[in-house]
């Protein structure tokens, strides 16, 4: 029996284009009842990262795929397939890495290798949506000699920052002549590099504020304005923006602002012509405000939440829903006088006629830093099979 332990150091969130460093740890353990320990052999271990996309076959339709390219060897237990057993299509992958062959561990022994690779730049980010899904493995395989590959699969998830493949870093930083000794610690070098600039990018991205006032009317006149000051957010930020209702004319009884996710398929591939959008609901806030002269919201981005992107395919975007409740007429507070002529007595109104309207405001959310996203993760760092 062989223990394999396969860890991700920095957590399972990386940005597209980061270098996903994974410790793969092989042990034959030493058991206190075993009396006739022996040694244990592998043939051989390799790795590799892909991209599993899955759909709903009730609203995407996809183009046939080709079966006259079918993989004989796929179905060979001994070939290593990362994707064998999987759903959906496997629409990205790296080169295979072998981590050793002919590997003989004696008992209470371990050995450990580093599997280490770049993130594609240019992949989709990891969804799970109503119509579609983007899911990041790294697959381990493992086999004895005259026996089936055994795989070790370890999700992670893959966060994408529009414009950072354009970046081109200075060639003028490194004076003292290259050493091809150390290219992997060049490489781990431009990898933290990569992960400032995003860092550096997204924050200037979404530190600029500027006034954005709109107006809150129906077809009856103004109910108020409404106030935000950046329409750019990180996932992990809250939302912010507040209300005026002292100079509308309509009295506004109630809102509710819900931030939201549209998640609509490419024209080209809906199952049917002009398709609903689907809506996913992350926050709400809803508050009564008759008589009330200010209010203000605020809705936090969950760091678990996928922000806006772009495939061929499916398109996620942000925005902010608003809902009003008005006075269908005009309502003040009546006043009953009470037995005693001093004596006066406030109470509302039974029934009232109203009016509601909605409005949608859209926003952009981008990511944020991998590390902060960790700490939220579904996925662990850590996983493990026993051959």
């Amino acid at each position: 029996m062989i223990e394999v332990l396969a860890k991700l150091g920095r957590g399972p969130v990386f940005l597209a284009g980061e270098v996903l460093e994974c410790v793969i740890t092989f042990t034959n353990p030493l058991s206190a009842s075993s009396t006739s320990a022996s040694s244990e052999m592998l043939a051989w271990a390799s790795a590799q990262i892909h991209c599993q996309f899955h759909t709903s076959e009730n609203r995407v339709a996809l183009p046939p795929s080709d079966g006259s390219k079918h993989d004989v060897q796929a179905e060979n237990e001994t070939v290593f397939v990362p994707n064998r057993g999987e759903r959906g299509q496997c629409i990205l992958s790296t080169p295979p890495k072998i981590l050793f062959c002919d590997l003989r561990l004696d008992p209470g022994e371990s050995k450990s290798y580093s599997y280490c690779e770049t993130l594609p730049i240019d992949g989709p980010p990891s969804f799970r949506g109503q119509s579609v899904k983007y899911v990041y493995k790294l697959t381990i395989g493992c086999q004895r000699v005259n026996s089936p590959i055994k795989l070790l699969r370890v999700p992670f998830r893959v966060l994408v920052l529009q414009g950072l493949k354009d970046y081109e870093f200075p060639q003028d930083e490194a004076v003292a002549p290259s050493n091809p000794f150390l290219e992997e610690e060049e490489g781990l070098k431009k990898d933290s590099r990569l992960a400032d600039l995003a860092t550096e990018l997204l924050m200037v991205a979404t530190s600029r504020r500027s006034l954005h006032l709109y107006n809150i009317s129906n077809t009856r006149g103004k109910v108020g304005t409404f106030c935000i000051f950046k329409t750019v957010y990180k996932i992990g930020e809250d939302v912010i923006g507040t209300f005026n209702f002292s100079e509308g004319d309509i009295p506004c009884l109630q809102f509710s602002v819900s931030l939201q996710t549209e998640e609509s398929i490419q024209e080209e591939f809906q199952r049917r012509r002009g398709q609903p959008v689907s809506y996913t609901t992350h926050a709400r806030h809803q508050e009564a405000c008759l008589h009330t002269a200010q209010s203000s919201f605020s809705l936090p981005i969950p760091l678990s939440s996928t922000p806006g992107f772009t495939t061929n395919i499916v398109s996620l975007k942000w925005r902010l829903h608003f809902e009003f409740v008005t006075s269908g007429e005009s309502t003040g507070t009546c006043l009953v006088r009470g037995s005693q002529s001093e004596a006066i007595t406030w109470t509302g109104i039974e029934q009232m006629e109203v009016d509601t309207f909605s409005w949608d405001l859209p926003i952009k959310v981008l990511p944020t830093n991998p590390i902060l996203a960790s700490y939220v993760s579904q996925f662990s760092s850590t996983n493990s099979i026993t051959i």
